[in-house]
């Protein structure tokens, strides 16, 4: 795993290939010379329907032959680039876990909703604020 988003084109609209980039909004290193650079060369610009955008944990994802571009992101532009790459259920079960930081109400069925959304253990922990062993704890189970 890299520790860098990517930019890349997905020229195949038949499978979903990352997140339109202009879901994640503006990122600073759009202004970058390396990136500007790089949609010159692809003759794309980033209003571009095939240019999208994915967290470091799923580059896995990129196609093989896509164009790619690795791109440093600042933490609350990578916590964007997750939101907008999230299924709707996701994005809605985080923002439930953001929210409790603030709260501890009904916390063991928030993390239980969360695992069974599919919104992996460190997210859970990231947003939530909770210690990772109490993921695991029976009450969970």
């Amino acid at each position: 795993m890299t520790d860098d988003a990517y930019l890349f084109l997905a020229m195949n609209a038949d499978v979903w290939q990352g997140t339109p980039l202009a879901l994640a909004g503006e990122l600073e290193c759009l202004d970058t010379p390396a990136v500007r650079a790089w949609f010159t060369a692809q003759g794309v610009n980033p209003a571009s329907a095939v240019v999208r955008i994915i967290p470091p944990e799923q580059t896995g994802l990129i196609p093989e032959d896509a164009e790619r571009l690795p791109v440093p992101l600042s933490e609350e532009e990578l916590e964007r680039v997750r939101r907008a790459t999230a299924t709707d259920r996701v994005a809605g079960i985080e923002e439930e876990l953001l929210a409790f930081r603030d709260s501890k109400d009904n916390r063991d069925g928030l993390l239980r909703r969360a695992l069974a959304a599919g919104v992996p253990a460190h997210r859970i922990v990231e947003l939530s604020g909770v210690d990772p062993a109490t993921l695991s704890s029976a009450s969970l189970d």
